[in-house]
């Protein structure tokens, strides 16, 4: 499987807890409660892997907001909360008087907003960084296993998954989430020269 150095790693961890950093202020402010995300740890895997880190069992259904970004490198976006949290995260939008019913058919649309900021915060602080475009589709809602939500956004192909885990957690509540890089090996490419850049600007010459 793909392998940065320690250094890119420590790079790209680095990065992403900046995105991860401005996605908890947004979601602050959403919610009204301070939430703070943990740094996020990354792995590169396939998809069968990335499946079974995110539980793919049939009953162990997922949400995700995926979005598509091009530019600096191509890559399929995708935020995954396990389902039974997902009204949890919409209640926490919305506040406590909504009922149920309401709740559930609000639960589409929020999660998309929520996705879009989180996605959005992590991509932008990559193209802040690496000073590139990368431009991203409208958000997608998809609901199934964590399979059916990793295969839903494109081809198999030669393609690796690169895995932020993060913790969100609120006042009253811990909820685990995931952000998924569906990445080809072009873009893998792309990526680790794009970090490797970053690194010769902040290192200077060796």
């Amino acid at each position: 499987m793909f392998n940065l150095s320690e250094l890119q790693h420590d790079a790209l961890v680095e990065i992403f807890n900046i995105g991860v950093g401005h996605a908890a202020k947004s979601m602050s402010e959403i919610v009204n409660e301070e939430v703070t995300m943990s740094v996020p740890s990354i792995s590169f895997l396939n998809r069968a892997e990335a499946a079974e880190m995110l539980g793919n069992k049939e009953s162990a259904r997922v949400c995700g907001v995926s979005q598509h970004y091009e530019g600096a490198f191509k890559t399929e976006a995708i935020l995954m909360f396990p389902e039974d949290k997902s009204l949890d995260i919409v209640r926490l939008m919305v506040g406590e008087s909504v009922p149920l019913k309401e709740l559930t058919e609000m639960e589409q649309e929020a999660l998309s907003e929520i996705g879009n900021i989180i996605l959005n915060s992590c991509v932008g602080t990559l193209a802040n960084i690496f000073a590139q475009e990368l431009s991203g589709s409208l958000p997608e809602y998809h609901v199934g296993t964590s399979e059916e939500i990793l295969s839903a956004t494109g081809g198999q192909g030669d393609t690796v998954v690169l895995m932020l885990h993060i913790d969100f957690i609120l006042e009253k509540h811990q909820i685990h989430g995931y952000v998924a890089f569906i990445l080809d090996l072009t873009a893998l490419q792309d990526l680790q020269d794009q970090v490797d850049r970053y690194l010769a600007k902040i290192m200077g010459p060796a």
